[in-house]
């Protein structure tokens, strides 16, 4: 495990497996979009470089493993975090409702000194299922949610019809910007990984 001092943004991505977290970040970062994935395993990132007002930053998004196995990982992962997005399937109702759960688990670990003011965002994924008469989370629910919350920013997405993302994803960078310390210490842990034979597919798609 190494750490290093770099002008970056860390952001980490989390909510319960099969909502579209790995699809969002490949659709933001890479522009691209597949319906065969393989479950992620442990926390891996990617970077993306942005020029917001005027100012160069590096994006570092972690996307984490939503399978309850992984939770005791947080710690180590969350770390250094200067902002947090919350995503759940607008057409499952329990990946809405363990959101809290998320958010407990993120500030418990992590342990900010203002854990009232710490960043978030949350994503509502999925948008596009059925042309959107399969969802059962609304749009009220979920801003009411964030409004009990410290008014927490809220995007309805599509990772698959690239519906938000980047609207989403520039929000999440303004946030984190906000809560950017200059000169702070990034932390880079080893990434958790497992052979291929112990990895299943998740049922739904990560659209």
């Amino acid at each position: 495990m190494s750490t290093q001092k770099r002008s970056l943004l860390k952001v980490i991505v989390l909510g319960d497996s099969g909502v579209g977290k790995t699809s969002l970040m490949n659709r933001y970062v890479y522009k691209r979009f597949t319906q065969h994935y393989k479950a992620t395993i442990g926390a891996d990132f990617t970077t993306k470089e942005l020029d917001i007002d005027g100012k160069s930053v590096t994006l570092q998004i972690w996307d984490t493993a939503g399978q309850e196995r992984f939770h005791s990982l947080g710690a180590a992962f969350y770390r250094g975090a200067d902002c947090c997005v919350l995503v759940y399937d607008v057409n499952v109702l329990k990946t809405f409702e363990t959101l809290q759960i998320w958010h407990h688990e993120f500030l418990l670990q992590t342990n900010p000194s203002d854990p009232d003011s710490f960043p978030f965002v949350l994503l509502g994924n999925k948008l596009d299922v059925d042309g959107g008469k399969s969802r059962v989370v609304f749009e009220k629910t979920a801003r009411e949610w964030c409004g009990s919350r410290g008014d927490m920013p809220y995007f309805e997405t599509s990772a698959k019809e690239d519906y938000n993302v980047d609207d989403a994803f520039l929000c999440i960078a303004r946030t984190a910007i906000s809560n950017q310390h200059d000169e702070q210490e990034i932390y880079f842990p080893e990434i958790i990984r497992e052979s291929n034979s112990e990895i299943e597919p998740r049922e739904r798609c990560a659209c």
